[in-house]
């Protein structure tokens, strides 16, 4: 519909005229300068788009499948200028942002070709754009000019560049980040130099490697250089930074202050983010030369890691290697303009007008696999990207002996400011004689995965539903089942826990892990209908599902066992800063739940310690299993909840993120008590009673 926006226009120069012929007379309202500025351009507007609709309109009266608007918007295009400020950008970022734009702009190419029918008037106009598009980025991304070739490398042959990288590399327990180009013939790592303001980027060269001489060393070397691990709770802390920094960027875009404010807020987040970045990778990739001297790169994903030894092992067959010490200064400072990694993956060097990424829970069903063409024993696992790096989140049962395994597997994934999903298959087997995973990579083979995807937004994901059904324990307050069991716990939450201290203490991310969904709702169906046998089932079953329908229960409580009463005053206590005022008043806090909240949760906090004491073996720490329970114990209502507050001068998902770490605090803060000592000895023989 044209009216309303032309109407716009028309009364927006209504009054432009009697303003104009006032300026004139010796009492104007405004100058002729003032006049120009507020109606700038307007008439040259509405004339545009007037043009634009009166040529749309028929077209679309007569639409049909062969007619073409494209050229109508192209125009449009032309001739509406952007009136954003041009000195808001830097010169590097304006350098880089025709680059980015055209690098979209081809996937989006790709997408239109895929769902236009051949013989539609705009397939080849779309294949000539895509073909301008790629002609334009192979010219940025080309190596060397010619003069330089005839120097780098022997008469004939061209050395190109295969991929370059943000890495973090380990130099002697100290993490580095450094900027890795890998080309046909040798392997560089370099180090961005600073520079004064206004001087061009620069590279320094740490070191190189020939491909020829490359080698991965074995698992045996890796075993002998440690990786040091950076806290848990560290990590977190920077997270927390980070989201309170982004925070107060919003509340300054919504004053005016002016700039600065803003720059100096998002140089802090340039810090915090980098620091991220460096800190959060823990999975080594080791290289080494023909002499045997070692350098350890950390990632985060095994993909990535298999990536790079696949190609460096396609480039060994054919490479061949002469290098000066002139020419690899020549090659170092040629890197700047190589390069197609520009930027470090952070949230500040997003657009606005760029996808935040996607926070929630995402629901995967692993299907099934064709196409292998031998029997494997095959599983997947499925990566998420959060915070610029991919992160582990599930993997299937191990499917034996077979050419088209069937996992019908479902996991619940959370997802934190997401954008992508990696699956990733892994074969167990032998080599050695030893049983290792094999990860088949990109272009080692063809396999057709079938998956089922579904995702909830975290603004549903809040609700806590009380079930319809009062006969079950799922979604039925903790006071009414253990009235009806006479118990001072739950049933499900003892059965659970005993079964899980019978056989799981040694698990591998124990609670952590997803378990499998099909599973889970089964032990929730014969908890809620009081099935005998359920006892016999939990035997049988993986003890990953058994560790999730534990988790689902206090997640489906109608009411957290902290209650929604409560969670303001724990959450304000644990930001208390003097440690004996937040003790005193933690603990009173904690002996005002009700009786069978109270004793609940301290049998489950006995249970976790001792779930912690194996971290050697398990890998949970307290702050990893406070970071599982701590938004599941303590996340209020979804009407309690800060987030329901729209007044709030942040945005749902920072402000989601710092509510769950204020409960991982909270749970993390009672976890590290060695004792919980109350004021009377009633209450001191209920709490530690082994009666339950």
């Amino acid at each position: 519909d044209k009216t309303p926006l032309l109407n716009s226009f028309l009364a927006t120069a209504l009054p432009m005229k009697p303003l104009r012929a006032a300026a004139t007379t010796s009492q104007p309202m405004l100058t002729i300068q003032q006049i120009e500025t507020i109606f700038f351009n307007v008439p040259e507007l509405h004339e545009i788009h007037k043009d634009f609709f009166d040529a749309l309109l028929p077209r679309v009266q007569d639409w049909g499948h062969q007619q073409c608007v494209g050229d109508l918007f192209q125009k449009l295009n032309l001739k509406v200028k952007s009136t954003k400020d041009s000195d808001s950008s830097s010169s590097t970022a304006l350098l880089y942002k025709p680059v980015d734009r055209v690098t979209r702009s081809t996937l989006v190419l790709h997408d239109l070709l895929k769902h236009t029918p051949s013989s539609h008037p705009d397939y080849p106009l779309l294949q000539d754009a895509l073909r301008i598009s790629q002609n334009f980025l192979s010219s940025i991304n080309e190596e060397i000019t010619p003069r330089r070739q005839s120097m780098t490398v022997k008469k004939g042959e061209n050395r190109q560049l295969l991929r370059d990288r943000f890495m973090v590399e380990l130099v002697e327990g100290s993490r580095k980040l450094r900027h890795v180009f890998l080309f046909t013939d040798l392997l560089l790592c370099t180090k961005l130099k600073k520079q004064a303001a206004g001087k061009g980027q620069q590279y320094d060269c740490k070191w190189y490697i020939p491909l020829a001489d490359l080698t991965f060393q074995t698992i045996e070397d890796c075993e002998s250089t440690p990786i040091p691990l950076v806290q848990d709770e560290e990590i977190d802390a920077i997270k927390i930074k980070i989201s309170l920094i982004k925070n107060e960027i919003q509340r300054e875009k919504r004053t005016t202050k002016g700039p600065k404010a803003i720059e100096r807020l998002r140089k802090k987040l340039s810090e915090q983010e980098s620091l991220l970045l460096l800190m959060s990778p823990n999975m080594a990739f080791r290289v080494a030369n023909r002499n045997g001297k070692g350098f350890t790169f950390l990632i985060s994903s095994d993909y990535e890691r298999a990536e790079w030894r696949e190609i460096v092992r396609e480039q060994q067959k054919k490479c061949d290697f002469s290098l000066t010490s002139l020419e690899l200064q020549m090659l170092t400072n040629s890197c700047v303009k190589l390069q197609t990694v520009h930027t470090i993956p952070m949230s500040m060097n997003k657009e606005d007008d760029e996808s935040p990424g996607l926070y929630g829970f995402l629901n995967v069903i692993v299907h099934s696999a064709s196409g292998l063409k031998h029997s494997l024993n095959l599983y997947c696992s499925l990566e998420v990207d959060s915070f610029g790096y991919f992160v582990n989140k599930a993997k299937t049962r191990v499917y034996r002996d077979s050419t088209e395994p069937n996992w019908n597997e479902e996991f619940e994934i959370e997802l934190e400011g997401s954008q992508t999903v990696r699956l990733l298959c892994y074969e167990k087997c032998k080599e050695d004689g030893e049983i290792t995973d094999k990860i088949l990579a990109k272009g080692q083979i063809k396999i057709e995965v079938k998956l089922s995807m579904k995702f909830t937004s975290r603004e549903f994901s809040l609700k806590r539903m009380p079930s319809r059904k009062q006969s079950g324990v799922f979604g039925v307050k903790i006071n009414i089942v253990t009235k009806r069991e006479r118990s001072k716990v739950p049933l499900i939450v003892r059965q659970c826990v005993e079964e899980i201290e019978r056989r799981g203490m040694d698990e591998v991310g124990i609670y952590r892990v997803s378990g499998v969904a099909t599973d889970i709702q089964a032990l929730k169906a014969a908890f809620d209908s009081n099935n005998r046998d359920v006892s016999v089932m939990m035997r049988e079953m993986d003890v990953n599902a058994i560790a999730g329908t534990l988790k689902l229960y206090f997640r489906e409580l109608p009411e957290p066992l902290f209650t929604d009463e409560l969670y303001p005053n724990f959450a304000g206590g644990i930001a208390l800063s003097d440690s004996v005022a937040k003790e005193s008043c933690m603990l009173n806090l904690l002996l005002s739940l009700p009786e069978p909240n109270l004793v609940t949760f301290v049998f489950l906090l006995d249970h976790l310690k001792r779930v912690a004491e194996n971290e050697s073996i398990n890998k949970m720490s307290l702050h990893n299993l406070a970071t599982v329970f701590g938004p599941t114990l303590l996340r209020p209502s979804e009407k309690d909840s800060k987030i329901s507050n729209s007044s709030q001068p942040i945005s749902m998902n920072d402000s989601w993120s710092l509510e769950v770490m204020s409960q991982v605090q909270v749970l993390l803060y009672f976890l590290q008590l060695e004792n919980i000592p109350t004021p009377d000895s009633k209450r001191q023989s209920l709490l530690f009673s082994t009666e339950v």
